[in-house]
């Protein structure tokens, strides 16, 4: 899509686009406005363009980060019935007040510039932690690796390959193909899309993250109630 189409398609006049290709500073409410065109998140945009997420997108309980990788477990292993209602679930509970300030990212969490950084930034907004991205990594795509690895990656530290980029594409449920032009990271012919089941729990993730721990804890206690026969 070239400018003019993205324009029409985002409602934005194309002047104001044009002066963020030009190097403006895009605004929270410019991206809100892109995310739909671009079949992003508003959250995730702002994380590329190097803009602060405003409060409004970003997780809501930071207590409920620690719950969402067994979430995610149980999640996995359900038929794609029980995941829908799951998500209908999810999508049913009252969106709580904030009752705590977004909490400052510590410094280790504070990145470079860079597409390490952008792609943990992404899955920071899911509300997952160094060890969070590690068992959730695990869970959804068998990769094995410490949480303090997935901080070398945020600091450039660790290489972003291919197959570690389409395992981050399974988590946040963008496209590869996405991925791999927003890093020019080339993926080989042939790399497989993601199954319904990766793509079903990568929605959830980004569901649960507006959610109370007391919320997040029904929903895990849901999804691991076996139902009737």
């Amino acid at each position: 899509m070239d400018l003019t189409d993205l324009s029409r398609s985002a409602g934005i006049p194309e002047p104001e686009l044009r002066a963020v290709f030009d190097g403006m500073v895009p605004s929270p409410s410019l991206l809100r406005r892109l995310g739909p065109a671009l079949h992003l998140h508003a959250a995730d945009l702002c994380v590329i363009a190097g803009v602060a997420v405003p409060d409004e997108l970003a997780p809501l309980d930071v207590r409920a980060g620690g719950m969402v990788p067994g979430l995610v477990r149980a999640a996995m292993s359900l038929p794609p019935e029980r995941r829908h209602r799951l998500r209908q679930l999810v999508q049913s509970l009252p969106q709580e007040n904030r009752t705590q300030p977004v909490p400052t990212s510590r410094v280790y969490e504070q990145y470079e510039r860079g597409f390490g950084g952008v792609l943990v930034r992404m899955l920071s907004n899911r509300n997952l932690s160094w060890m969070g991205m590690a068992r959730t990594f695990l869970f959804m795509t068998g990769r094995y690796w410490s949480a303090s690895t997935y901080g070398m990656v945020g600091h450039g530290r660790k290489e972003l390959t291919p197959d570690l980029l389409v395992d981050f594409a399974t988590l946040l449920g963008i496209p590869a193909d996405t991925l791999s032009v927003l890093t020019g990271i080339d993926l080989p012919d042939g790399t497989p899309s993601q199954r319904p089941v990766a793509t079903d729990v990568a929605e959830l993730l980004w569901d649960v993250r507006r959610l109370t721990v007391d919320q997040v804890r029904q929903v895990g206690d849901a999804a691991r109630v076996e139902p009737p026969v």
